[in-house]
């Protein structure tokens, strides 16, 4: 009979030993967020009497250098008081938001209904179910360097080879083409590219994305585009979203609420699925699949 005292209860759990973590989280590791959970040293000099500010994340609400405008605060007000939206949204998200999403982004050289949006969990949760869809085990992606690392913490999760194009700084850090369409081969599941650039900050001309379709259409690879940054361009600039450039190329374009209107904790992205070729088929099934993961993104 074990003892009451507790004793015994200790001596078993001492012998357990240590418990293996899976092969997925041995594999997963975002830098940015290891950066983000040291404490931050002071600066040697004690002369320094200025408080430090983090550099480390791009998320200007934490030091509350802007805030989010009144118009959103009072639209999730609005739908607190409501009692609408306390439950599980469809995982693909309300169609309602789903039309209003279409509506607002689509083009006359890339139309979109409701059924070519699927709300995620903030625009990284876009990033994953994009590369999910398209790659699996054996499988490699093209992604941008320098680029935003959890391309590759995503990558490396899943176990899919990351292929890293070179960014050329002299050329405003366009996709060297040579070199990317260098890396394809028969495994190739898609091609990544951030415009404008986390955290390059180049904003591709036309000439330049039809560049990089262009080695889409060659090689039949589809094209993840990763737009959270849509709009936010110097003065003097346009934005071009690649979906508008072709009518035959695949692409998930992916954005979100997070930098637009300053509510990155909110977690609310979205992919766009532009396929006038009709080669997505499978790919959408694969989306909805992989939405049910989480039950939907967040309702409010």
């Amino acid at each position: 009979m074990p003892s009451t005292n507790g004793t015994n209860a200790v001596q078993k759990s001492s012998s357990w030993g240590a418990i293996p973590v899976s092969d997925v989280a041995s594999r997963t590791f975002n830098p940015i967020r290891d950066i983000l959970t040291r404490p931050v040293r002071p600066l040697a000099s004690p002369k320094c009497t200025k408080e430090l500010l983090s550099l480390s994340i791009g998320d200007p609400t934490v030091f509350g250098n802007f805030k989010a405008h009144p118009v959103v605060a009072k639209a999730v007000e609005e739908a607190v008081a409501s009692y609408r939206f306390n439950g599980y949204p469809p995982s693909v998200g309300h169609t309602h938001v789903r039309e209003a999403i279409a509506s607002k982004y689509t083009h006359p050289d890339a139309p979109l209904t409701t059924n070519d949006v699927v709300m995620t969990s903030g625009c990284s949760g876009a990033v994953e179910m994009a590369i999910s869809v398209l790659c699996g085990t054996g499988k490699n992606i093209l992604l941008p360097r320098p680029g935003f690392c959890l391309y590759n913490t995503i990558a490396g999760s899943h176990n899919i080879e990351a292929r890293l194009y070179n960014l050329v700084a002299e050329k405003n850090w366009e996709a060297d083409i040579e070199h990317m369409e260098s890396l394809i081969d028969e495994n190739t599941g898609a091609i990544l590219i951030n415009n404008p650039s986390n955290p390059c900050g180049s904003n591709y001309t036309k000439a330049h994305l039809r560049a990089i379709l262009a080695v889409c259409e060659r090689h039949k690879v589809p094209l993840i585009s990763d737009e959270i940054y849509a709009d936010m361009v110097f003065g003097g600039q346009t934005f071009t979203s690649t979906a508008w450039l072709t009518a035959t190329v695949p692409i998930l374009t992916l954005s979100g609420l997070a930098k637009q209107w300053l509510v990155p904790g909110w977690r609310i992205g979205w992919i766009l699925i532009h396929d006038r070729a009709n080669a997505f088929e499978q790919v959408r099934q694969g989306l909805v699949a992989l939405s049910t993961l989480i039950n939907g993104p967040c309702a409010l």
